[in-house]
Parts: C-alpha cells; structure tokens; sequence
C-alpha cells in the first residue's frame, strides 16, 4: 500500500542537501585542479616615432591532472587529497591596458594553491619600459636601448620577450604558461603559447601570451590569457589581460558548497563532478567540501 501520508510518523527531523550522489564518504577527497591567474594588460605609446609597447604576459598556471602539464614547462603537480572543510577560491581579475605600462593581472586561489597574475607589458618610447614579472612576464616596449621582458614565476609561465635595440623597431611579446614568445624583429608576431587541459572533459588551451597585433584584442574571459599590444601605431592604448579560472573536480559521493559571492557551474565527467568558478565577488569567497 502506497504511503500518501507521514502526519502521524515518529520520523520527527529531516535534512535538505543541496546535492547528493552516490553513497556518502568521510574523505578526504582525491581532487583534481586547473587555477590559472588573471591575464597581464599590454603596454601603450604615445610617442610620434611608433615606439611599439610590449604585450601581457599570461597569468600563472598550475594542474595537477594525471597526464598534462602545469605551467612553466613542469608537468602535473602532486596528487592532492582534501579532508571536509572550507577552502578560499578566488578568481584572479585581469591586468588593464594602458597608453603607458601595462597593468598585472590577479592572482588566483584555491585552497593552498596560488598563482600569480600575468606580468603587465612595456610602454613603448624613446627610453620604453621593462615588461612586468608575473605568472608569465609581459614583453618590453621598445626603446632605443632595447627593454628587458619581465620574467615568469617558477612552475606557472615563462619570462616575456625583450624588445630589441632600435627604438621604433619591434617590441616584444607576453610569455605563456606554456612557453617563451617566440624571438623576432617582425612588427607583428604571437604571444608565448598556453597550455592544454581536458579536465572539464574536452581539450581548451588557455595562459597564452599576449601577442604584437595589427587589430589587437583584450585576452578571452577565463582565459589568464596577455593582452595584446598595437604592432605600428604612433599612438596607442595596450588591449587588457583575460580573467583567470579555477577548476576542479571531485568524486560524485562529496559535496561542494559555495559562498554566495561565487559564480560557477558543474557537470559530471566519468565519476567526478567538474567545478568551474568564473567569478568571485571578493577574495574572501570559499568552497565548503562536505
């Protein structure tokens, strides 16, 4: 006979989950991540000669999925196993262009691992600018002495191109998590390339560096990619870095509470749930695993 009715049940306490699935567990979790920092900004000129300005170098990477690489030209870090508890998640916001020196991006945050925000790119001019350190470093604006690039962080990126010696010649572009821009004196040329995950289940490559551009771009939203920089104006705002991401999954039988400044999405990929955290409204928001 089919119960149509608890009125008179001894079951006085029930529980409201947000999520449930499979059986429950006491932890720890093993979890899988991509954090990835916010893009650098490129670097802008005003000068009347085109002194080019550098590009945004990426913003930091770290994974530990089995199989790919980490930033830097490492490959996946340590597997990483969580108990029950709250962790910080943060998503690092992008470094702004400038018609001077590029701007850093943010870092990026979850749990204990951290990566730094991509390096802002050189302003370009008679004496021009260093690119940035950061995740991966911004390119030199052009000078007529030449301009270092600034360098990556160990582990997340590479170091930004330098500019050349020759005042209007080419600037440099932004180093990637996945490699060094390559060398060149052509006005244009790319950024240092990203690096390749499937965590969320298909193939994305994001952390790319910057590039020198005739129509430049700002850096993709959740991408932690560098702002390009304008190839060969005589007067120029640098394009801003992208937003950076934090990814990671966890067995279907745990639990992921968010804080309400968080946004993110999920989805089941074999017998894990995927988490993408796109935005956070502070750096204080968190993730209860439970």
């Amino acid at each position: 006979m089919a119960v149509t009715s608890m009125a008179n049940s001894s079951i006085r306490d029930f529980q409201k989950f947000n999520s449930m699935a499979g059986p429950f567990s006491s932890g720890p979790f093993a979890v899988s991540y991509v954090v990835i920092a916010g893009g650098g900004g490129a670097g802008g000129t005003s000068s009347a000669v085109s002194y080019r300005p550098g590009s945004g170098g990426a913003g930091g990477y770290r994974s530990n999925v089995a199989g790919e690489n980490s930033g830097g030209g490492n490959s996946a870090e340590s597997a990483l196993a969580l108990a029950k508890g709250v962790y910080t998640v943060t998503v690092g916001a992008p470094g702004g262009g400038s018609s001077a020196s590029g701007s850093n991006g943010s870092d990026s945050v979850f749990g204990a691992v951290s990566c730094s925000g991509g390096g802002g790119g050189g302003r370009g001019d008679n004496t021009g600018t260093a690119g940035l350190a950061g995740g991966s470093g911004g390119g030199g604006g052009a000078a007529v002495s030449g301009s270092s690039g600034g360098s990556g962080t160990s582990g997340e990126g590479f170091a930004g191109r330098a500019s050349p010696a020759g005042g209007s010649g080419a600037a440099a572009s932004g180093g990637g998590a996945g490699a060094l821009a390559a060398a060149g004196t052509s006005l244009t040329g790319p950024g240092g390339v990203g690096v390749a995950s499937g965590i969320t289940g298909s193939s994305i490559t994001r952390a790319i560096g910057g590039a020198r551009a005739s129509s430049p771009v700002d850096g993709a939203t959740n991408s932690g990619n560098g702002g390009d920089s304008e190839s060969d104006a005589a007067s120029s705002t640098g394009k801003n870095g992208g937003s950076g991401v934090v990814i990671f999954s966890l067995p279907l039988q745990a639990i992921a509470i968010f804080s309400a400044g968080v946004t993110q999405t999920s989805a089941v990929v074999g017998s894990n749930r995927v988490y993408t955290v796109t935005a956070t409204s502070t750096t204080d928001e968190t993730v209860t695993v439970a």
